[in-house]
């Protein structure tokens, strides 16, 4: 299976949660690839950028070099898919923050389960979706 991780699921390996890291492991041992949006990346670095957290930047250069691949923005269908999201979402008085859209489009695009614990992702039809701490 792939698995796009959302923000708050990185962040929570980065910072040892022992259940997101049991569920990462157990991902690698059945073969399962892990992917984040480059949006996740965008928003995991410049955290961590802000706040000099060397040794969890370090942390995050290790995972995408070595378990965890980075997905961009590199199709217009990803972009469509947003753009539905967003409209569905202004439509029913429920939206959400842009970023979450992207990463959402971006899972449904390629067909991964993306992993949230983000209670927003809920309101977005169509999208399959875990929390690996809740």
């Amino acid at each position: 299976m792939d698995y796009l991780l959302d923000t708050n699921i990185l962040t929570a390996i980065l910072k040892q949660n022992p259940q997101a890291i049991e569920k990462r492991r157990e991902c690698n041992l059945q073969g399962d690839r892990l992917f984040i949006s480059c949006i996740t990346y965008f928003e995991s670095e410049g955290g961590l950028l802000a706040v000099n957290a060397t040794k969890k930047l370090a942390m995050l250069e290790n995972l995408c070099s070595h378990d965890i691949q980075v997905v961009f923005l590199e199709e217009i269908e990803i972009i469509h898919i947003a753009s539905r999201i967003y409209a569905d979402l202004r439509r029913k008085g429920t939206p959400i923050q842009f970023p979450d859209i992207l990463i959402a489009a971006t899972g449904m695009y390629h067909q991964m389960i993306l992993v949230s614990n983000d209670s927003d992702m809920l309101r977005i039809d169509g999208l399959t979706l875990e929390n690996w701490l809740g």
